[in-house]
């Protein structure tokens, strides 16, 4: 393909701060009446001042500085001139030529994507537009409500790659604790900006594209509020295939914004794409600039925390975990406290009983992990959205962990058990003498059992003496039945191979 492939991305996230960005307003609006979490500030009445939000302030720095940005010293607000229905100023209030964090990166599969900017900003209402009708209505409840804007620089180069970076942004977003980041609640809308241009034919310099000599850059597209990581891959591919058909059929490229039609998965054009001149930017008059100290900025980053990437590389390393592992086991932070919480059970068990940690760590977490990954995440997917609903404490879970690996409970008991365990909560061991499924490992009781099977099923014996070994398997079964499930299956295989051998 003679085209390069360049995308940048533009993220907004809302903040999940009690109150609005410039009014003390309830900044949680989901499931209540439109236009009841309102006031004369968010409503934009004549006479009304703004007042900027500290935490929301505090939570950008804190974000800026967990991607490796540079912060701002002077930062100031400015007035965003467009209208639109559901933004009942006339103008947004954002940030332009001095936001509060720049020049930082966050790295996908080894490469360094790079951040031009994180501002803040305050969110539209929102608009409803009922099927068949002449009219549109508007729900001002989000207006005012604190936005943070992520701009990359145009580095991206595959669909692939800006979905992972949504995804990994996101999740950081989380372990912040500064946003939900709910895409279906439209907590986190993701737009695209998309260019092909000539190879060798421009270079890039100091966040914009330029142009080789007499060569004119070809425009850029913009896809707008996609809200869904599947959609902003699919959307980004598609639009690529255009753009390549469209210059490969000499067809004239618009500089404009387009949405995405998931039902028809085609891009649709919206409206020509305006540029920064067309805002007409100016410094907010009614806010004061930030003056942003250097104390101020060490004291947010005492806030941060471990990140999902440093997370994932301890697991590897201190749990033995693979990657596979440790990116489910570390992509919530909920459920990466729950898990460390668990290992940290089992590791005090294992010193109690007076074995090594280091020594028996590797089959510990991995048999913890299998049942977290397998069962109680899966579980976690399909029921609910948060650990915290669990009724298995991490102690019980531990305590589960235990009896799996002294095998003292075979497979299908311990099936049986988590199922109790995940719908009730309680303690593994009552519900395993509850349910009378502690394994028989005694190997004289477990002999007469083998012994009754084997001199009950002589047509087996006898094809497994003519070498078909897989009959074995039969008379497990068998034995299984015989003791309702709780016969230790590898002592049960032993003597069988014992018997049948005589």
């Amino acid at each position: 393909m003679p085209y390069d492939i360049i995308i940048g991305l533009e993220i907004h996230a809302e903040l999940k701060t009690k109150s609005k960005m410039f009014c003390r307003c309830n900044n949680d609006a989901q499931g209540k009446k439109p236009n009841t979490v309102v006031c004369p500030i968010c409503l934009a009445h004549p006479g009304t001042l703004p007042l900027p939000n500290r935490q929301a302030i505090e939570w950008t720095i804190m974000l800026g500085l967990a991607l490796r940005c540079k912060i701002n010293k002077l930062s100031k607000f400015d007035r965003k001139n467009y209208f639109y229905p559901d933004l009942p100023k006339g103008y947004q209030i954002s940030q332009y030529d001095l936001p509060i964090a720049y020049d930082g990166f966050l790295e996908i599969d080894g490469q360094p994507i790079l951040i031009a900017r994180i501002h803040l900003e305050e969110d539209t209402g929102k608009l409803i537009h009922p099927a068949g009708k002449p009219y549109s209505l508007v729900d001002y409840n989000r207006a005012g409500t604190p936005l943070i804007e992520l701009v990359t620089e145009p580095v991206i180069k595959t669909a692939a790659t800006a979905k992972k970076f949504a995804q990994s942004y996101q999740q950081i977003l989380r372990f912040l604790n500064i946003s939900n980041a709910d895409m279906e609640k439209g907590e986190m809308r993701c737009e695209a900006n998309i260019s092909l241009q000539e190879q060798g034919k421009w270079k890039y310099i100091k966040g914009q594209i330029k142009p080789i000599g007499a060569y004119k850059l070809n425009p850029k597209v913009e896809l707008k509020n996609i809200n869904s990581f599947k959609y902003l891959e699919k959307a980004v591919d598609y639009e690529i295939k255009r753009q390549i058909k469209a210059l490969t059929d000499s067809e004239k490229l618009v500089q404009e914004t387009r949405g995405w039609n998931n039902e028809k998965g085609v891009t649709f054009s919206q409206r020509i794409k305006e540029t920064s001149a067309d805002y007409r930017y100016f410094p907010e008059p009614d806010i004061p600039p930030l003056a942003i100290g250097q104390a101020w900025i060490d004291k947010i980053k005492t806030q941060i925390g471990e990140l999902p990437a440093k997370k994932i590389k301890r697991f590897k390393e201190e749990y033995l975990f693979s990657d596979y592992e440790s990116k489910i086991l570390a992509s919530d932070k909920a459920l990466a406290k729950y898990t460390e919480a668990v290992i940290s059970e089992l590791r005090a068990w294992i010193e109690a009983s007076g074995d090594s940690w280091e020594r028996q760590k590797h089959k510990l977490a991995k048999a913890a992990a299998n049942w977290l990954i397998n069962e109680l995440f899966k579980h976690l997917n399909a029921e609910l959205k948060d650990i915290n609903q669990v009724k298995i404490t991490a102690e019980n879970f531990a305590e589960f962990i235990a009896l799996v690996y002294q095998e003292k409970i075979n497979s299908s008991a311990a099936q049986t058990i988590f199922a109790r365990m995940y719908k009730r909560g309680g303690d593994p061991t009552q519900i395993m003498d509850e349910l009378e499924l502690r394994q028989l490992d005694d190997k004289e009781a477990l002999k007469k059992v083998v012994t009754e099977v084997i001199l009950k099923n002589q047509a087996q014996v006898e094809q497994y003496k003519k070498g078909k070994t897989n009959v074995l398997q039969f008379f497990v079964g068998r034995v299984m039945a015989s003791t309702k499930g709780k016969a230790n299956p590898k002592i049960i295989t032993e003597i069988l191979k014992d018997l049948l051998k005589s």
